[in-house]
């Protein structure tokens, strides 16, 4: 969807409205903002107040390599939106690929930390304040991986059933938007959980 430039009385300035899908978009990553902030808040409070361990410093592994990965994902989606602009729908497959499968490869990390927090560790969502809001703050950042592996999966699928072209890229150019925003937010997830909150 293109912007629609709108013209006005004589000797005012054109302007192009904003594209629907974009500002919709940044209306939604704003509302998550919001409650992922909600969610930080909540877990620095409560950091330290357990009664009862296990505690932060006792259970937690710092993911870099999945942090690197997430991160990373930011990067070909990027190069992937300009393939696709630049007509490129070869290259703009693969690197669309490779996104989702650095997103996997994230969400892969997040479920054997779980695993090992809860079978080897013993902390569950109910042991104490920090399994609480630990579980809560990184299970909403792992939720909007998964919403946006779904979504990218099934731009992938049309792709290779070759319904992807470049008059799609501003749709595309939305869709890494909120990908992005997933990746900005475990920067401060990660600096609040592994970081500040160790």
């Amino acid at each position: 969807m293109s912007a629609t430039p709108i013209t006005v009385a004589e000797g005012r300035i054109e302007w192009d409205r904003p594209a629907r899908g974009r500002v919709g978009m940044f209306a939604l990553i704003a509302a998550e903002a919001a409650i992922f902030t909600i969610f930080l808040v909540a877990y620095l409070f409560y950091i330290g107040k357990s009664l009862t361990g296990p505690m932060p410093k006792d259970v937690l592994i710092v993911p870099v390599f999945y942090t690197v990965c997430l991160l990373s994902s930011s990067l070909t989606i990027h190069m992937a939106a300009k393939s696709l602009r630049q007509d490129n729908v070869l290259r703009f497959g693969i690197l669309w690929l490779a996104t989702i499968a650095l997103g996997a490869t994230f969400l892969y990390g997040t479920a054997t930390e779980w695993r090992r927090l809860i079978y080897h560790e013993g902390l569950t969502i109910s042991t104490n304040l920090f399994g609480t809001t630990y579980y809560s703050l990184v299970g909403l950042h792992g939720f909007h991986v998964v919403v946006g592996l779904v979504s990218l999966s099934i731009v992938m699928a049309l792709t290779l059933l070759g319904s992807v072209r470049a008059e799609h890229a501003e749709r595309v150019d939305v869709l890494s938007l909120y990908w992005h925003f997933v990746d900005a937010v475990w920067i401060v997830v990660f600096t609040v959980v592994y970081v500040i909150g160790r």
